[in-house]
């Protein structure tokens, strides 16, 4: 395997730059080297579905060892709290459309949105864990493929 892929998985599992640093690095290597897009494309989408499940497993560990903190512990336990209850109420009247949120949420390649971002609002509110899971996973492969259109169209206006 080429660095160039592995640059581009990297790429696409970190919260900073996601699919929109690592889908399109992955596809102009595809383009040099006559490798089917659909397969880059599926490689780098499944890395970012892997991130979901890496940033819940670290919010999860990291949040326990935090709490050990006064000063977070302290916030935490008077803002974020708040918030779940609200969310817990609005949650039980609307959860189609917090779910459907989310998911645009993530779908939105745009800074700040992605999976990281989905993961956090999703254990910050507390939503349902496996609902979240496919919420996310589901406007990963939206973004995805509003990534690759992009990518191949900027592409197509230099090559």
């Amino acid at each position: 395997m080429d660095l160039r892929i592995i640059w581009a998985i990297l790429l696409a599992i970190l919260p900073i730059s996601e699919l929109r640093g690592g889908l399109p690095l992955a596809v102009i290597y595809a383009n040099q080297n006559n490798i089917p897009i659909a397969l880059v494309f599926f490689i780098i989408v499944m890395a970012n579905i892997l991130a979901i499940f890496l940033a819940f497993f670290f919010l999860d560990r990291f949040h326990h060892v935090l709490l050990r903190i006064k000063a977070y512990k302290r916030f935490f336990d008077r803002y974020i709290e708040k918030i779940q209850k609200k969310v817990d109420k609005f949650e039980s009247k609307y959860s189609a459309m917090g779910f459907l949120a989310l998911t645009l949420f993530v779908a939105i390649p745009l800074p700040a949105t992605g999976a990281w971002s989905g993961v956090l609002i999703a254990w910050l509110l507390d939503l349902d864990r496996k609902k979240s899971i496919m919420s996310i996973a589901l406007g990963v492969m939206i973004a995805g493929v509003l990534v690759l259109f992009g990518t191949l169209g900027f592409l197509k206006l230099f090559f």
